[in-house]
């Protein structure tokens, strides 16, 4: 497994990738293990003894959308490497001009669809926030705040990766019907 020194050092670097999607999937992921931090602690309170159970099926929730956060990250960078390796092919003639256009534009569709992915689990983070705050545990509560916090910072920075995406993709109704998701994803967000 990578450390976090590691990836922090791989995204200072000049290489294409991670990126900023990428960094939004950790920011989602931080979000997801403060939530599971604040439930287990709860489960394990006696104080909280009349919440355990719900602590616990929280716990284990936002412990799977951190995983999947995490390969979230991988998606989002293996997606845009797609786009850095078709942005390379060679344009020389007209078929490769083409081909190497159909490829981009390949690209950038599944470099769009990888921070939206994203986006759905960061709102899924946000709700499961929602949800250790109602544990009550006062203790913790800066611990909530920053879940919260990381949750919409990942959403948003995922959502302005799928939006850059769509500057160059020439799909109409693919660029459509992701902004549509992205909409209700922000509008559930702010609710």
């Amino acid at each position: 497994m990578e450390t976090i020194e590691a990836y922090l050092e791989a995204l200072a670097s000049p290489a294409p990738t991670p990126g900023g999607g990428s960094a939004a999937t950790i920011v989602g992921a931080l979000g997801a293990s403060l939530v599971a931090m604040v439930a287990t602690i709860t489960s394990v309170n006696p104080a909280y003894a009349d919440r355990a159970s719900d602590a616990r099926k929280l716990a284990a929730g936002a412990d799977t959308l951190r995983a999947e956060l995490l390969e979230a990250r991988i998606a989002d960078e293996r997606a845009y490497g797609g786009v850095v390796a078709a942005m390379a092919l060679p344009k020389s003639t007209p078929e490769e001009k083409a081909a190497r256009a159909e490829r981009v534009q390949d690209a950038l569709a599944g470099a769009a669809a990888a921070p939206l992915h994203a986006a759905e689990l960061a709102l899924g983070v946000l709700q499961l926030a929602v949800r250790a705050n109602l544990l009550e545990n006062h203790h913790l509560q800066s611990d909530v705040i920053c879940a919260s916090i990381f949750a919409r910072a990942s959403l948003a920075a995922s959502a302005a990766n799928v939006r850059v995406n769509h500057a160059y993709l020439k799909n109409a109704e693919l660029v459509e019907t992701q902004e549509s998701a992205l909409q209700a994803l922000e509008g559930a967000a702010a609710g």
